[in-house]
């Protein structure tokens, strides 16, 4: 009898949006992955990396049994042996140096169960604060602006106000490739109403950009000083709500005397580096539009004065009394999956479970006698930076870290490459076996993916959703919190005996609700109907939003009533000063760096790294400087230069994408040790941090550029993985059926080094061709007539297309025509090159839609969708689709 194949409904592993996602297990291994029409929050749509999933799932590479350093190296252990050797080691350093020497550093990647049993392992049992996780290094000043201003960490609006707003602010957000299935609402929402107005205030001409009616190009860290002015400009018009402000707010003279400050308009637009009539028309636009939402994320959140700058914004909203009520408010835009889900249940060095302050007596005593603790930690734990300074000093002596990799995503990297290095016990819980992380591990844990996960993660819209393993769990991987439960238990911990992730759920909801209404304070995370759920009805779980009402609804926005959750029930305004960065660009270090994500990758590529599709897109680490910066740096667009800062140095490719001022530099933060010989981000950035939240200054990072010289530029297509280490440079890309590699070296390329490059025999099967004069070599490797690997070098970074020697791969023999070909660079059919990849979920290229455009005469991203497909599925590349049918006119126009 055949078993039907059913589907599975569970939540994206990528942004904060939390799409819905329908997984189908395959009988042979994967899954096919398509968009759950039934999950409120993404109504079916997926982005590409979302639909990329499938793709992602194989076992290469993964971390599948535990394993302690033994002489130097990881050997394979038991488990029993592995929670021995934590559990020892963390009893024995509390014993010795007290509980603050251990300490955890998690992500906004694991589970609300994971979070929950981590949070009360430490502040709880341990008894210190000291567990921190990387949602501080992207939502931490969101969070701390929140409490300010409203007296806990809420979202108080929902998705369904982009479609209902009348204008969009959206502040340090390029949504387009950032949050691409909430972005595509905001544009079918435009697309509908043609009068609803969208601005762009980003010092980057991002995709994003196509879709605004306004684009401020801010001048770096002047965010506070723009809504500073916007709040003056407020006071001053009918805009201004007097009597909501008396009756539901305070502090708001003070506020209002700090943005006086400022001076007039023309002032602000100074000191912003913008235009002072397109500031005039923002202002104007905002103080007579009453349905408004200013949704913010990274460009606002990783910065030195990052909480001032989201408290300007709320400021702006207090103000005007458009919060809480249908197409208005502010809007934070999370960056993980599950950053909300983690804040929760006190994730954060500074917090307690259930949204409880970790400096009040009473709460501490709460949660205390809830957990039936021994202790309960009594002072804010050490934020990120600070713990992993705290670790090269000494004074933490184990670290615990899950489902992230510091040695890459923190700043000032190397110092965590030193504290990791110098560090007592380092314990690793980890997908991946091969990462930065891995060589610096004491004890390595095998951990679910996503795919073999059972648990719940929020959203930035406040909605609690399932993530439900639809895969067998491989190897010996074990869930994050059941590793957590078993040493705690080995600790002598009593309150870990949990057995399923839905038992951890409900003491997270019955913790939401307990004391939650003590001295006439109620918050406004509370789960009372989820609480005494049963396997059956927690399975069954739909995505719903919290605070949940009586019956079991959600609650879609909060504040309406202008009641908040500080003890007196009214928000406060915060006075908020504009700051310069502590690091200031000059002298050696000119350029001001800003940091980001890209369209088709997700943090350091150890899921978005396996699909052959993602890397269509951007193949290799660039740097993209106005060309004016360019040409005093001596760099030429193309080929490789370093950038380096006070604190570290990388290698990346030079471009010029038409989106960076003067004065600037974007680099994206996804390529790693594993992808990249010298591309470590992490490495350059300041190290400064707000000082409210703790959140590091990832957008501002002085730097300078100069040319990486190199005699010559390459690439290679392998179907296995080649060391590299001879060449001055390289970048591994995943190909379908090969690995491709970027490089660029020093000493000239002979014959022989072409071989031992491509690691072939001296009786292999092989072909090259060599120009000494033009500096060219060209080289193939076979086995038994198939295309083994081959080698393209020359002293320009111009070389042959990579994407139809791609396709040779899948030949199952190259005849003497093919070989011929292959060395002369030009398909055996010969047509066009596509060009580099823009429509990633149908593979369409950049050559491709513009001859379409050109020979069709297309008008609309519509029409190239309905003669290529491309844009039609997840709709992320409709930006540049845009931005291509502008460039094809003005050279036909021109021409």
């Amino acid at each position: 009898m055949t078993i039907p194949i059913q589907s599975v409904r569970t939540t994206c592993p990528y942004c904060g949006v939390g799409c819905g996602v329908k997984a189908t297990a395959l009988p042979g291994g994967g899954a096919t992955i398509e968009g759950d029409p039934e999950h409120t929050a993404s109504r079916g749509r997926l982005c590409v990396k979302g639909s990329a999933l499938g793709e992602t799932l194989d076992l290469d590479g993964r971390l599948l049994y535990p394993a302690v350093r033994q002489g130097g190296l990881l050997a394979r252990a038991s488990w029993d042996a592995a929670l021995d050797t934590v559990a020892d080691g963390f009893a024995r350093i509390i014993a010795e140096h007290g509980p603050d020497a251990v300490a955890l550093y998690v992500s906004g990647q694991i589970l609300t169960e994971d979070y929950y049993v981590a949070n009360k392992f430490m502040k709880g049992y341990v008894g210190s604060a000291n567990i921190d996780t990387n949602s501080r290094l992207c939502m931490s000043s969101a969070v701390a602006g929140h409490k300010r201003a409203f007296g806990e960490d809420v979202v108080p609006g929902c998705y369904d106000d982009f479609e209902l707003a009348d204008v969009i602010v959206l502040v340090g957000s390029n949504a387009a490739w950032c949050h691409p299935t909430l972005f595509q609402r905001i544009a079918r929402a435009k697309e509908a109403r043609p009068d609803l107005q969208i601005v762009v205030l980003d010092p980057r001409r991002t995709a994003t950009c196509e879709l605004a009616d306004l684009h401020l190009a801010i001048k770096p860290g002047s965010d506070v000083a723009l809504f500073n002015g916007l709040l003056a400009h407020l006071a001053r018009s009918d805009a201004f709500d007097a009597g909501y402000v008396a009756a539901h707010t305070t502090g708001f003279d003070a506020a209002l005397a700090v943005a006086n400050a400022g001076g007039g308009v023309d002032s602000v637009a100074r000191s912003c580096g913008l235009d002072p009539v397109q500031l005039h028309a923002f202002y104007d636009l905002f103080a007579r539009t009453e349905k408004v939402v200013t949704a913010f994320s990274m460009g606002v959140n990783q910065s030195s004065s990052g909480t001032d700058k989201v408290n300007a914004i709320i400021n702006c909203h207090l103000a005007t009394g458009r919060i809480g009520r249908p197409g208005m408010g502010p809007f934070s835009l999370t960056g993980q999956p599950n950053a909300m889900g983690g804040r929760e249940v006190g994730g954060l060095a500074n917090m307690l479970a259930a949204h409880l302050d970790l400096e009040n007596p009473r709460h501490r005593d709460a949660v205390r006698t809830f957990w039936d603790a021994p202790r309960i930690a009594e002072k804010p734990g050490l934020k990120a930076v600070d713990l992993f300074r705290a670790i090269e000093a000494g004074s933490v002596k184990a670290v615990w870290i899950m489902a992230t990799n510091p040695v890459v995503s923190m700043p000032d990297a190397d110092q965590v490459r030193r504290a990791l290095g110098a560090c007592e016990l380092v314990v690793v819980s980890e997908v991946m076996a091969g990462t930065d992380l891995a060589p610096y591990a004491h004890v390595a844990l095998p951990a679910l993916a996503w795919g073999e996960k059972d648990g719940t993660v929020t959203n930035s819209e406040r909605c609690i959703s399932r993530q439900r393993a639809f895969l067998p769990a491989p190897g010996e991987a074990r869930a994050d919190w059941r590793a957590l439960c078993d040493v705690a238990q080995r600790m002598g911990y009593a309150g870990f005996g949990f057995d399923s992730a839905d038992a951890i759920f409900d003491e997270h909801a019955r913790l939401s609700t307990w004391k939650n209404d003590e001295d006439g304070h109620r918050r406004a995370f509370r789960l009372d109907p989820l609480v005494g759920m049963d396997r059956v009805a927690y399975d069954a779980l739909q995505p719903v939003q919290w605070p949940l009402t009586s019956a079991g609804e959600g609650t879609a926005r909060l504040f309406g009533d202008g009641r908040f959750s500080h003890p007196d029930g009214k928000a406060r305004f915060i006075a908020t000063s504009p700051r310069t960065p502590v690091n200031a660009p000059g002298g050696e270090f000119p350029l001001v760096l800003n940091t980001g994500r890209l369209r088709d990758q997700w943090h350091t590529m150890t899921r978005t790294g396996k699909s052959p599709r993602l890397a269509g897109h951007t193949a290799e680490p660039f740097v993209d400087l106005h060309p004016h910066d360019a040409l005093l740096a001596g760099v030429r667009e193309g080929e490789l230069a370093r950038v380096s800062s006070r604190w570290g140095a990388m290698v990346a490719r030079v471009a010029h994408g038409g989106g960076i001022a003067r004065g600037a530099a974007f680099v994206p933060i996804h390529w790693n040790g594993q992808t990249a010989s010298d591309a470590r981000v992490g490495a350059l950035v300041n190290p400064e941090v707000d000082p409210v939240s703790g959140e590091p200054e990832f957008k501002h990072t002085p730097v300078r550029i100069e040319p990486f010289g190199v005699a010559w530029y390459g690439f290679i297509l392998s179907r296995k993985e080649l060391d590299l280490t001879q060449v001055a440079h390289w970048t591994r890309v995943r190909g379908s059926g090969f690995v491709r590699y970027e490089l660029a070296g020093r000493a000239p390329v002979t014959p022989e080094m072409a071989r031992a490059l491509l690691d072939a025999d001296a009786d292999a099967d092989w072909i090259e061709y060599q120009d000494q004069s033009e500096g060219m070599l060209r080289a193939a490797l076979l086995v038994d007539g198939r295309l083994e690997a081959c080698l393209f070098v020359a002293r320009a970074p111009s070389l042959p297309a990579r994407a139809w020697l791609g396709g040779l791969f899948a030949a199952p023999e190259l005849g003497p025509r093919e070989r011929a070909t292959l060395l002369a660079g030009r398909a055996v059919q010969l047509g066009p090159d596509p060009g580099p990849t823009v429509c990633s979920c149908f593979g369409v290229g950049r050559n491709t839609i513009c001859a379409a455009i050109r020979a069709q005469d297309l008008q609309t991203p519509a029409q190239v969708t309905a003669c290529l497909k491309a844009g039609g599925n997840c709709g992320s590349c409709v930006p540049e689709i845009k931005s291509l049918l502008h460039e094809v006119r003005c050279a036909v126009a021109d021409g």
